[in-house]
């Protein structure tokens, strides 16, 4: 029964705070989140800890939890693990993938294209289903390199910056993101290695950017 409870309080937080019902650097106090969804103090920290572990919260010394904030420097660690390994898995995958593969990064490419970015009931920042729909076409790009070590080590980094995404996207609403992804799909299947890695590197480079830059 426990562990229900938790599950539950640990969706709806994530829910919360990929929404933007949390500010950047809000404090998460348990006794009052233990109040709200009306479940002991031990479900609400055992949900914390769990967010603080996907990087969703942080743990303040003798402070309780807290939403990160935009300056974290943990955002930029993650962006610069990203530039040191999505590229070379890029190069990787236009070196190995197959026809299968080209079809699959045109197919989620056209969709990642034809998904709203915002729906009004999901509030300022981008929809879950063009959340998917990002992901999805990431991972394709780089599923052409075969090597479930890697893609085990994207698939951490992904989730572990999801938030630091919405944020940036928020933030720099003059981004062509559409462009961006345009322009990957076709230096992808150009068999281009070059500038497909120059091009995913700019890519999570403004990402990353986003966030330091003024809102």
């Amino acid at each position: 029964m426990t562990q229900m409870l938790s599950e539950r309080v640990h969706a709806r937080l994530q829910e919360a705070i990929m929404r933007g019902e949390y500010a950047p650097g809000a404090a998460l106090k348990p006794q009052e989140l233990a109040q709200q969804h009306q479940v002991s103090l031990a479900v609400v920290r055992e949900a914390l800890v769990r967010l603080v572990g996907e990087g969703i919260a942080v743990r303040l010394p003798n402070r309780g939890f807290a939403v990160p904030h935009f300056s974290d420097r943990r955002w930029q660690e993650i962006a610069e693990a990203r530039r040191t390994i999505e590229p070379a898995m890029l190069r990787l995958a236009i070196e190995r993938g197959d026809l299968d593969w080209e079809a699959r990064v045109r197919a989620t490419h056209h969709r990642l294209a034809r998904t709203p970015a915002y729906v009004p009931e999901e509030g300022e920042y981008y929809s879950s289903a063009w959340s998917e729909a990002h992901r999805v076409f990431h991972r394709t790009l780089l599923d052409g390199c075969g090597n479930p070590v890697l893609l085990d080590t994207f698939d951490r980094l992904w989730t572990a910056s999801e938030l630091a995404r919405r944020w940036s996207a928020q933030r720099t609403p003059e981004r062509d993101g559409l462009a961006e992804h345009r322009r990957l799909e076709e230096v992808a299947l150009a068999r281009d290695a070059d500038t497909a890695a120059e091009v995913l590197a700019r890519h999570l480079t403004l990402t990353a950017a986003g966030l330091i830059a003024c809102p």
